[in-house]
């Protein structure tokens, strides 16, 4: 599918050719302005019949849309842990605010306090509503394969320090996603306000309309308890005003 942003040239039936002012990716809903009318007219791309400028459909799925990325992460590290990437880790946890879920990938020594920051490697749930990409040149609705190849175009210097083993990791990582995937995903913090360290791992859905998680208790990643001392339990991760986790938690 051609890429859908503002400035795009479409086609309605009724209206004829008009220019896209607005996208919300997120519920399928854009904003365009046809001919000299000053008033932009919204439009469904799932019902109003909106054609690219040569013709083709925009097609726009029905299904409620995935509300953060991480499970969609979790497919892509887990095809990259079986292309012999071990050293790829996936850090989730929850903003302050309790709203949205932030996602860290990095690569080298599992070490979730000390990690390598590369840019394009980390994002928000709040950003991913607007504009449902990682960030790395990837397409909306991409398969985990299509994220891979993204990702080694985007910055294969970084993809390949992920070479190499961790098998102790990397079989726990397939177990988390055979009981996750597709509908839900981890996270490595809570709200200490909820109390201690949770006993298995916080799970949390990826769309609306999904059930709570029923099934078996997840463990930690391996090592992660005993990392932390008894007086240190909460993991929310301080933000600066730019939204990136400050010096002092990473």
């Amino acid at each position: 599918m051609k890429p859908v942003a503002p400035g795009t040239v479409i086609f309605h039936r009724y209206r004829g050719y008009g220019v896209i002012t607005s996208v919300n990716l997120l519920t399928g809903w854009i904003s365009a302005r046809f001919g000299n009318e000053g008033r932009t007219l919204d439009l469904n791309l799932s019902s109003d019949q909106v054609q690219h400028a040569d013709g083709e459909p925009i097609l726009f799925r029905r299904a409620p849309p995935d509300r953060m990325p991480q499970a969609r992460l979790m497919a892509m590290v887990r095809e990259l842990h079986r292309a012999g990437y071990q050293r790829l880790y996936l850090y989730s946890w929850p903003k302050p605010s309790g709203l949205h879920w932030r996602w860290h990938l990095f690569t080298g020594p599992r070490n979730w306090m000390q990690r390598a920051w590369r840019e394009g490697w980390y994002g928000s749930g709040a950003d991913y509503n607007l504009n449902p990409v990682m960030g790395w040149g990837d397409a909306p609705g991409a398969t985990a394969s299509e994220l891979v190849t993204a990702l080694a175009k985007f910055d294969p210097q970084g993809l390949a320090q992920a070479l190499g083993r961790d098998e102790d990791h990397t079989a726990w990582f397939d177990a988390v996603c055979e009981a996750l995937l597709p509908d839900y995903a981890f996270s490595l913090g809570w709200d200490r306000r909820d109390g201690p360290q949770p006993e298995g791992l916080p799970v949390i859905p990826v769309r609306r309309g999904v059930p709570d998680y029923a099934g078996p208790l997840l463990a930690w990643p391996p090592g992660w308890t005993r990392m932390w001392s008894t007086t240190r339990t909460d993991l929310v991760v301080r933000t600066n005003r730019a939204g990136v986790p400050s010096d002092a938690d990473r």
